[in-house]
C-alpha cells in the first residue's frame, strides 16, 4: 500500500483531524500542513491545522496572509482525548513536538529521527531537502491539478528547507520543484525568498559580528540578549556564505531556555550528531546531516565557554583559536 493510502487507512474513517507541526514552525512545516489540508480535503477529510508557540517571521506571516492559509495555535481549539492528529516537520516525542491533548495516529518528517512505536502511520524521509516534497508526492497521486495557492506554499516550503536547492536535495525534491514551478505564483514565491529579514533585524548581524568567534573553519556565536530561532538560521546561513567558514554553532538565551542552531557544510561533521554529543546531560537536539537545532530548557545550565569548547572538541578542532 501507497504512503498516502496508508495515511488515509491509518484514520479509520474520521472526517475531522488535526495537522499538527513542530513548535514555532517555519515556511516548510506551515507549507507541509497547508498542502497535507487540501490532500485530506480531497479525500474528504477537514482538518484544521495548529501549532505550539508562534510564528515568528514575517515573511511567513506574509505567505500565510498572502495564501490564505488558515493555521492558528492550538490553544483555539477545545482538543479531546478521541481528536486524530497527525504530526508534521516534527516527530512525536521529540522536544520541540508539544504532546498535546489527542491521539497522534500520524507522523509526516523527513529529519533523522526514528518513527514512534505507537502511531499507526509514519512516513520519515531523512533523505528529502523539504518536508513539502514528500507532500507534494501524495498530492501528486490525486486526479485534478494542484491549486496555485498550495503550489506557492510548498515552493516557498522546499526553497527555504533546502536554500534554494543547495542543501540536502534529493530526487524528490527536484521532481517536486520541476513540477511546482509551473503551477506556482513564482513572482509571489520569489518576493518571499528575497525579502526574508527586515531593518529591525540588522541589530542582530550587529551583534553577531561583535560576538562571533572563529576558531580554524568554526563560527561560534551566543546571543545573550535573545534572537529568536528562525533568524538564527538566517543568520547561521550568512556565516556560511564566508568561504573560511564550513560550520556554524550559534546559541541565544530566550525565555530562561537556550535555544541552538547549527549549519555544516563539511560531510564529516554530522551537524544532528554534533548538537546531540554537545548538549548531552543538559539538553537534546537533532535535525540533519547540514543542519540541526536544539535547546537546553533550564539556561541555568548553558555556560558559554563550556559549550564552545565542547563544539570544538565534537569536532576535534585544535585549542588555539584565531580569535
Amino acid at each position: 500500500m501507497l504512503p498516502h493510502n496508508k495515511l488515509i487507512s491509518s484514520l479509520g474513517g474520521a472526517k475531522q483531524v488535526y495537522i499538527q507541526t513542530h513548535n514555532f514552525p517555519d515556511h516548510d512545516a506551515v507549507a507541509t500542513a497547508y498542502g497535507l489540508q487540501y490532500f485530506l480535503k480531497r479525500a474528504g477529510i477537514q482538518a484544521n491545522v495548529i501549532y505550539e508557540g508562534e510564528v515568528q517571521r514575517d515573511s511567513l506571516k506574509r505567505m500565510i496572509q498572502e495564501l490564505n492559509i488558515d493555521v492558528r495555535p492550538a490553544s483555539r481549539y477545545a482538543l479531546t482525548a478521541e481528536d486524530k492528529i497527525i504530526v508534521v516537520d516534527g516527530c512525536k516525542g521529540n522536544k520541540n513536538v508539544t504532546d498535546l491533548i489527542g491521539d497522534e495516529v500520524a507522523v509526516i518528517d523527513h529529519h533523522q529521527v526514528t518513527a514512534p512505536d505507537d502511531v499507526k502511520f509514519a512516513d520519515i524521509r531523512p533523505e528529502y531537502g523539504a518536508c513539502s516534497s514528500i507532500i507534494y508526492e501524495y498530492l501528486n497521486t490525486q486526479e485534478g491539478q494542484i491549486p496555485q495557492n498550495v503550489a506557492t506554499a510548498l515552493m516557498v516550503g522546499i526553497n527555504m528547507d533546502t536554500s534554494l536547492l543547495t542543501r540536502s536535495v534529493s530526487k524528490g525534491d527536484l521532481l517536486a520543484y520541476t513540477e511546482l514551478y509551473g503551477l506556482a505564483d513564482m513572482p509571489l514565491v520569489n518576493s518571499i525568498l528575497i525579502n526574508y529579514i527586515q531593518t529591525k533585524d540588522l541589530a542582530f548581524y550587529k551583534t553577531a559580528l561583535d560576538r562571533v568567534r572563529i576558531k580554524e573553519t568554526l563560527a561560534f556565536c551566543y546571543f545573550p540578549d535573545g534572537c529568536n530561532q528562525n533568524l538564527m538560521g538566517i543568520l547561521g546561513d550568512f556565516f556560511m556564505s564566508l568561504q573560511e567558514i564550513e560550520f556554524v554553532a550559534l546559541c541565544a538565551k530566550n525565555d530562561g531556555k537556550i535555544n541552538f542552531s547549527l549549519r555544516s557544510e563539511n560531510r564529516s561533521w554530522n551537524a544532528s550528531k554534533v548538537i546531540q554529543e554537545v548538549l548531552e546531560g543538559v539538553g537534546f537536539g537533532g535535525g540533519h546531516n547540514d543542519r540541526a537545532g536544539g535547546i537546553i530548557q533550564d539556561a541555568a545550565l548553558f555556560h558559554e565557554e563550556e559549550i564552545y569548547k565542547k563544539v570544538v572538541r565534537a569536532l576535534k578542532l585544535p585549542d588555539i583559536a584565531i580569535f
